[in-house]
């Protein structure tokens, strides 16, 4: 995935490979290859990638082992990551312990609303493994229309939805190309 991602911000930014090769001394068939997804760059080489491109270096770092499953690529996954922002903490409560289960976790973070209610209650917290492209019936966090919201992501022939679990609440109908960003996959409730 993070292949899919690089070429996608290179042509986001109007970069040639061309240019991008040059900027960071990664031979242009080798930019190839990482594109492609049938290589990953090492560290160093996507530091520089990084540097090359404007664009923080984690949130693409998060992407480095992801593979991306056909339904995955289906909807486009990569265009729903975002990589040219970091999350904003308004507060560090502390650390979380991260067992077995939760060991792709990045953060824990704080529910600010009851849409999701049962299942997670308004100030409860849950487990977030970011820019993880999500599978039907993922549970996510979403940056839609400037605002971040936990939703489960369901993948239906032409169009994606993200449903609250709460009743009253309207479902969010977007399509695959849809401008809307993947924050993170919820793995799970932290129960402090």
């Amino acid at each position: 995935m993070i292949g899919n991602l690089i070429e996608r911000i290179r042509k986001d930014k109007k970069i040639q490979k061309t240019e991008l090769s040059k900027f960071t001394n990664i031979n242009i068939g080798h930019l190839s290859h990482l594109e492609k997804g049938e290589r990953n760059p090492s560290h160093k080489a996507l530091k520089s990638l990084c540097m090359a491109l404007k664009v923080p270096y984690q949130p693409l770092m998060y992407t480095y082992d992801k593979n991306l499953t056909q339904e995955q690529k289906d909807y486009n996954a990569p265009l729903h990551i975002k990589y040219d922002g970091i999350p904003i903490f308004s507060s560090i409560d502390g650390f979380a312990p991260c067992n077995e289960e939760m060991q792709n976790a990045t953060f824990v973070l704080k529910i600010n609303n009851d849409d999701m209610s049962p299942r997670f209650k308004e100030n409860s917290f849950i487990y977030v493994e970011m820019n993880t492209p999500l599978n039907n019936k993922d549970i996510g966090i979403f940056e839609y229309k400037d605002k971040i919201i936990i939703r489960k992501f369901i993948i239906r022939r032409n169009d994606l939805v993200l449903r609250a679990d709460k009743e009253d609440v309207e479902d969010i109908i977007v399509t695959k190309d849809s401008n809307f960003n993947i924050i993170g996959k919820v793995l799970g409730p932290f129960n402090n």
